[in-house]
């Protein structure tokens, strides 16, 4: 028996030490957390389970037979965030570069479906360079099994990818399919094709940071949700993300206990200026609304003229959609739109409750807001919105103009409860284009045309370009001061807490991809 128990401790001693010493320490010159110790990090002291630690590839091509190492590259199990379960890998790049064999796949995949009978997020530390050349179509056979499982988790458990190294090839698409992808400056890239292929098939001239660096995918691309200054920070990131989001979309996410206390802000009454044609920051808006310093924002640098992210109400989690009049004056383009919708469909996956802060003049105009299909991704939008049962509410703190009225969660595709504050406006359009096109005649026989347009923009406004028309339809529920939104929002949101929509059968929508 003593003579087993030392070949397990020498076997698991092999298996804890990876790629060996040296390529360890290359790792660590690079300023990078070994896969373990990564995951130790990430979870509650002494809660680790690993599981499959023994597993060693099945190769025997291209002299592969000769390097057999324990874990093949990938180290799975299960553990505790802040005393929560979840399931997590992380991948070995110190192991033939993090590439994924047939059984690295297993491992993967067998971690992922506990995590899904069991009801508890998953967590994947990738750190991989691609399918593993020398087994041919048994790694790629291995990425489809695991993108097939991510399909399967979607809508089921939360799933969050982290970035922490460069990932290629086929190790992209996985991140790509999971609810979020985070991304560490300098030290993660995400390409399909790395910068040589890129310059052999069109000539361009890439580096890897360009091409798929955190920056390039947290502004440009979007695929990045979160990005983190290090490998530290961005484990620091996913505990807290973590915080806001249920365990599976047949619970809730965790209150936090809050006694509620003078709920005024005055200083919501001062953030809107009074030129309508001014700008101002929505985060002031949100800061002064929500429970102090609980805004956990995503998409942060992406398509800034909508803001989006987590934030907890009288210590419940809750999802925030809002224009930002501070950068593109709040309208909704492409990038903006397909942001906005895929956090909705989120939050309606998990039970999240929605607000919505619109200050909106209408959709972008120009034509490569056309011929990039600002139709179909705007619809995307409002298909997120119409869809969503969790409870929502709105509040108007300015324009509100146009279909994009009607986008931002209005009454009339299922919003709960509609506010608005006195400074808003509802209307079709902007008064001084409605008059334009309303008293044309009126204004071009005028003596003095420019008097007269300015005459009957005052007259529009007076009538439209305020919340009171649309309250006494009733598509405003309340017009309230800015000051009275957090004592009213922790009501509304109370009075919601147990909505049930009964919703058609189907086997699913098709949503305008």
């Amino acid at each position: 028996m003593k003579d087993k128990i030392k070949i397990l401790n020498e076997k698991m001693a092999l298996a804890k030490l990876g790629g060996g010493e040296k390529r360890i320490a290359a790792h660590h010159a690079k300023k990078k957390l070994t896969a373990r110790e990564r995951v130790e990090y990430l979870l509650d002291e002494g809660s680790f389970e690993e599981i499959g630690m023994l597993v060693t590839h099945r190769t025997t091509d291209f002299g592969m037979e000769k390097e057999i190492i324990y874990g093949d590259g990938v180290v799975t199990g299960y553990g505790t965030v802040n005393g929560r379960l979840v399931y997590v890998f992380a991948q070995d790049f110190t192991v033939f570069g993090g590439s994924l064999s047939e059984t690295h796949a297993e491992k993967i995949c067998k971690v992922m479906d506990m995590a899904l009978k069991n009801g508890a997020p998953m967590i994947g530390l990738n750190d991989s360079g691609g399918a593993r050349i020398q087994e041919g179509v048994r790694s790629l056979g291995g990425y489809a099994d695991i993108f097939y499982r991510n399909v399967q988790a979607s809508g089921v458990i939360p799933q969050i990818s982290a970035i922490m190294g460069p990932c290629a090839g086929g190790a992209v698409y996985s991140p790509a399919m999971t609810d979020f992808t985070m991304m560490v400056q300098g030290n993660s890239y995400m390409f399909v094709t790395g910068p040589n292929v890129v310059k052999t098939v069109t000539n361009e001239e890439v580096t890897s940071e360009e091409l798929g660096g955190a920056s390039t995918h947290s502004t440009k691309s979007g695929v990045a949700h979160i990005t983190s200054p290090n490998g530290i920070e961005c484990l620091e990131d996913i505990k807290k993300l973590l915080s806001y989001l249920p365990q599976n979309n047949r619970e809730t996410a965790p209150k936090i206990p809050y006694e509620v206390k003078e709920e005024i802000r005055e200083k919501l009454d001062t953030i809107v200026p009074d030129n309508p044609n001014k700008p101002y920051d929505m985060h002031d808006v949100i800061a002064n609304i929500i429970d102090e310093d609980s805004f956990f924002e995503i998409h942060k640098d992406f398509a800034e003229n909508i803001v989006v992210g987590f934030a907890r109400l009288g210590g419940r989690s809750i999802g925030i959609v809002a224009n930002n009049p501070k950068y593109l004056a709040g309208c909704l383009d492409v990038k903006s739109s397909t942001k906005g919708a895929r956090f909705v469909r989120f939050c309606d996956c998990f039970n999240i409750p929605l607000l919505v802060l619109e200050d909106v003049p209408g959709f972008l105009p120009g034509t490569d807001q056309e011929w990039n299909g600002i139709i179909v991704h705007g619809a995307k939008l409002l298909y997120a919105f119409s869809e969503a049962t969790v409870p929502r509410v709105t509040v108007i703190t300015r324009k509100a103009y146009g279909g994009a009225y009607d986008v931002m969660n209005s009454k009339h595709i299922g919003a709960d409860m509609n506010f608005a504050w006195p400074t808003a406006e509802i209307a079709v359009m902007g008064a001084k284009g409605a008059s334009e096109i309303i008293f044309k005649k009126e204004i071009s026989e005028a003596n003095d045309p420019a008097a007269k347009l300015l005459e009957k923009e005052a007259e529009y406004a007076e009538l439209f370009a305020n919340p009171y028309t649309a309250a006494q339809r009733g598509f405003i529920d309340e017009v309230i001061l800015p000051r009275d939104t957090r004592r009213k929002l922790l009501k509304a949101f109370s009075s919601l807490e147990n909505k049930v929509v009964d919703t058609p059968k189907r086997k699913h929508g098709n949503i305008p991809l």
